[in-house]
Parts: structure tokens; sequence; C-alpha cells
């Protein structure tokens, strides 16, 4: 029992030395396992530095776009009639003053034989009351032969069946012309694309007789290509610039057409400018109502600065480019234009020959060491 009494004391002191030691041990490897975590004075990396430079940033823009018929007309019938004769038809080529019909309104032609007679009255009189105040003028040379008062009166008779003669004339010349109207020719030279008559057909103007026109006349061989263009590219666009554009049914081939006509105002819904460009169609492969797809260089009339784009930080509160001053780094504060592969425009407080770092972030602070 003595004996057993003493071993368990050496146990007890036995087991608290390795629990000791164990301790030390373990702190040791702590102790060393940090310091291989802790690392060594970070020194700022080498970043590529570049020179900034003006340039113009050429770029296209490809969008939908219309052809129209340079010129086109519906032309109807100025009086009420009948159709009487058909010149032309639809795909009838025809050129500029072209009989295309004829119009029969038989109540126009008594009208007009009607003011015929009248001015043909009119006339009469007129140079009965000239010869007779010309008679009473020669003989009121002689004194005491005629009063003032009958050649006063005699004058006054003259002028006023002169007057109403100039009436009948000027009635007569009206229903002439409007039998004129009976005859339709084309404004000018081009295609018939509709015609809504035929012979015998009771016409007039719209609303009246017929609301459809007889024909629908289009010059073809000259073209306008429509295209509305964005606002943020208007300014980028001149008279006189050369677009390029497809159509679906020739998919292979290329058509040039040159800007001639820029509204110069936005419209107000879409917030884009009409432009127009001239289409010369002398083969006829095009036609007015088809659907291009246009393709518009848009080329900067004067040089900006040009960097690339991993050279531009932008946060939640601004966008800049690292200046590098005295081997420091400066924010700069810009504004961005277009990008086009991988470039972009940049406008602030630069001047040219300026060094900025080629690929910057936010982690370079303002003010920190540049390393090159």
């Amino acid at each position: 029992m003595n004996s057993i009494k003493k071993t368990v004391p050496f146990l007890a002191s036995l087991s608290l030395c390795l629990l000791f030691l164990g301790g030390l041990n373990q702190c040791t490897s702590s102790q060393g396992k940090g310091e291989e975590k802790m690392p060594a004075a970070a020194k700022p990396p080498g970043l590529e530095v570049i020179s900034i430079e003006k340039a113009l940033l050429t770029s296209s823009l490809t969008m939908p776009g219309e052809l129209i018929s340079f010129q086109q007309v519906d032309l109807y019938a100025k009086q009420t009639s009948f159709v009487k004769q058909i010149y032309a038809d639809v795909g009838s080529e025809v050129k500029a003053g072209q009989l295309l019909a004829i119009l029969e309104a038989p109540e126009i032609a008594s009208q007009l034989a009607g003011a015929e007679s009248r001015w043909q009255s009119f006339e009469a009189i007129y140079i009965a009351s000239k010869a007779n105040y010309q008679r009473l003028l020669e003989t009121s040379k002689t004194p005491g032969t005629i009063s003032p008062n009958d050649l006063d009166l005699a004058l006054s008779k003259m002028n006023s069946d002169f007057k109403q003669l100039e009436a009948s004339q000027a009635a007569y010349k009206e229903i002439h012309n409007t039998l004129d109207y009976l005859t339709i020719r084309a404004p000018f030279g081009g295609v018939i694309s509709a015609r809504n008559v035929n012979q015998g057909a009771y016409v007039g103007p719209t609303g009246r007789g017929s609301d459809n026109p007889l024909f629908t006349l289009q010059e073809q061989k000259h073209l306008r290509l429509v295209v509305s263009v964005p606002e943020a590219y208007s300014p980028f666009l001149k008279e006189g610039d050369e677009v390029n554009f497809k159509i679906k049914p020739l998919p292979d081939e290329f058509f040039k057409a040159k800007v001639t006509r820029m509204a110069g105002a936005l419209d107000i819904k879409l917030r884009s400018q009409r432009v127009e460009a001239d289409v010369f169609n002398t083969a006829r492969k095009l036609l007015p109502g088809m659907v291009a797809k246009v393709t518009i260089p848009l080329i900067s009339s004067d040089s900006t600065f040009v960097v690339p784009k991993t050279a531009i930080v932008t946060s939640q509160e601004r966008i800049f480019v690292i200046k590098v001053e005295q081997g420091k780094a400066r924010w700069v504060d810009v504004q961005t234009g277009r990008f086009i592969d991988g470039r972009s425009e940049i406008y602030g407080s630069l001047k040219e020959g300026d060094q900025i770092v080629k690929t910057a972030s936010e982690e370079i602070r303002n003010g920190s060491l540049i390393m090159k």
C-alpha cells in the first residue's frame, strides 16, 4: 500500500511535466507558423506607361433604310367627268408631258360655246359704242354742234362696253382652261405604278367621283435612300459622304449612294435626323419601297485623344485615367466618346504627350508612387 501511494504522486508529477513541455512546443510551433505567414515589405509593381496622342477614330454604323422614288405623284381628275380614252397602263414608262388619258364632260363644251357667244356679243357692242364716240368727237370739233355732256356720255358708254368685253373674254378663258383639265398628262418622266380606272369610269376630284387617283406616277431611275440617324451619330455625317447598302433580293451585291440632303433637325419622337442619299437606278435593279441595310461611315472631323480601353477606370462616382506626374499617380477626370476595337475617345484636362497608365485600376491610389 505504501508503494502504491508513492507511485501515484510520482505519476502526477510526470504528467504535469509532460503537459508543460507540450505547451512549450505548441507555442514555439505556432510562433514559427506566424512568422512564415507574415509577408515581406510590398513593393509597388512595375506599370506600363504610354504617351497619349491625338488621332482620328473611324467607325461605321449599320442600320435599316428605305428606298423611295425621287418623285411620286397621284394624278386626279380636276373636273367631274368620264374617262374617254386611256393611253398608259401599269408599268408604262412615260416622258414628261406625255398624254395619259382623255376625259369627257359635254356640259363643259356647252359652257364654252355659250361663253364664246357672249364674248362675240360684247365685242360687237363695244365696236358700235366706240364708233359712236369717235363720230361725236369729230363732230364736236365744230363749235356748237355737240354738247360736252353728250360727248361725256358716249365716252362712258364706250368704256363700260369695253370692260364688259374684257369680262366676257376672261369667262371664256376660264372655261377653256377647264376644258384643258380633261387632258391628263405626265408632269415628269417616270413609270406608272398604279392605274385605278377604266374607260367610261366616272371620275372627279378626291371625294367626288372617286377617292382613288387615276394614276400613280413614280420616278424610278432616280431614287432616295432615307435613313433616320440617331442623335449621337448625327455630328459625324455631312453632305457628300458616301454610304453603302445592300438589299435582301441581291445579298451579294453592294450599292453606293451619296448623302445629299440632311434635315438639320431631330424628329421629336425618334430623336433622330432624317438623312437622304441619291441613288441612280439606271439598271432598274432597285424598286421603291425596298428596305436596305445601310452602312454609314462615322469619321470625326477633328482629332481627339484616343487611348486603350484598359486605361480608363469607371467607378460609381467618376470616370478617370491615371496620369503620371513626377513619378506619382494623379487621377484625371475624363469623358468618353466612342469605343472601337478596344480603343476609346477621351476628353479632359490633358495635353498631347502626357503619360498615363496603360492598365489602370482603383488600386493605384491617387498620389501613390509609380514604378515604371
